[in-house]
């Protein structure tokens, strides 16, 4: 088991990509294209491997277990294994209202999620970070049976609610969909939520929970697709803003879990059907110029780690808090 602290002294932060495809992004904001399920991957995979092993990084990628189906997604996912990076498990259909799924229908989903990510690269996966962060007791519960190490779905900011009202307002759903997505992006009660990793208290297996990490106190996003919206103003501003959260994070004792997305790598140059999401006016070499820069400061300050370490260490310490279950869902 690894040590439950760093040997250079430095707090730990652990590092993790969502692998949402461009068909995801079409589906959330209801363009009828991604039933095509076209793929930006033979693009992306390349260079956020090229991007990390110029910085000698390695993280987590969480897959989407439709992408590991199709044939034209093999080699760039064989790319993540053979590059020794850890592969997590985003769910087989990235449906963001997971959450109101019984406990059958997700245990079926995330069964089928395995076995194809398993037979495209050959890793099984022990680390679940729900689409849009989405979580429920059932998911918690299906993930302790089935032998999981760790969770990574709660985002604890209390902004949800407003990023829902901008979806809605930017997505073009029917009111059948609308009431299906009543519950994204989470409440309120979600900013209650802690910021540090904790154990979920379980009646089977024990599992870890790393929390997205949010600004110490204030709660507000500090994940790299918000920096560089805010970048869209001021890179200066942008910086300053994350260098303000890891001051945060050190001062509070706050291990940070920082998040990427694909379009942090991908600009207006790339991709043009995906205008509507933030930051996509900007072009792909600014994106990676603050990536790098956010990337530099973090390593900076702390240890880097793949999410399945950080949750080893977690583990590892019998301080980490012992949390019960609470949400406020029901089922579809």
């Amino acid at each position: 088991m690894p040590p439950t602290t760093p040997p250079n002294n430095k707090p730990i932060a652990s590092l993790s990509l969502d692998m949402d495809n461009k068909w995801t992004y079409q589906r959330t904001h209801g363009d009828a294209g991604w039933k095509n399920y076209p793929s930006y991957l033979h693009i992306l995979v390349p260079r956020v491997l090229d991007f990390l092993r110029a910085r000698n990084l390695t993280i987590t990628f969480f897959v989407v277990g439709k992408d590991a189906t199709f044939s034209y997604n093999q080699e760039p996912l064989q790319q993540l294994a053979r590059s020794n990076h850890e592969i997590g498990n985003h769910s087989f259909m990235h449906e963001q209202w997971l959450h109101l799924y019984s406990r059958q229908q997700i245990d079926d989903d995330l069964a089928r999620a395995e076995e194809e990510i398993e037979r495209a690269t050959g890793r099984r996966s022990r680390g679940f970070r729900g689409p849009g962060f989405s979580l429920s007791a059932a998911t918690l519960d299906v993930l302790s049976s089935r032998g999981y190490l760790y969770d990574a779905s709660t985002f604890p900011t209390y902004l949800g609610p407003l990023a829902r009202t901008y979806y809605f307002m930017t997505a073009k759903l029917t009111p059948e969909e609308k009431e299906q997505r009543k519950k994204l992006f989470g409440t309120l009660k979600d900013g209650l939520r802690p910021n540090k990793a904790y154990r979920w208290q379980l009646e089977t297996n024990p599992l870890i929970e790393i929390p997205v990490t949010t600004m110490p106190v204030a709660k507000i996003p500090v994940h790299v697709s918000y920096i560089l919206y805010l970048s869209r103003y001021s890179t200066v501003l942008a910086l300053t803003y994350f260098k303000m959260a890891l001051a945060m994070c050190k001062l509070t004792g706050t291990e940070l879990s920082l998040l990427l997305h694909p379009l942090d790598f991908l600009g207006c140059d790339d991709e043009t059907e995906l205008s509507f999401f933030p930051a996509m006016n900007l072009p792909s070499e600014k994106k990676l110029r603050v990536v790098s820069e956010v990337l530099r400061l973090l390593t900076d300050r702390f240890t880097v780690v793949p999410m399945r370490e950080h949750a080893q260490i977690i583990a590892g310490r019998k301080s980490a808090a012992l949390i019960r279950p609470q949400f406020d869902t029901g089922h579809i």
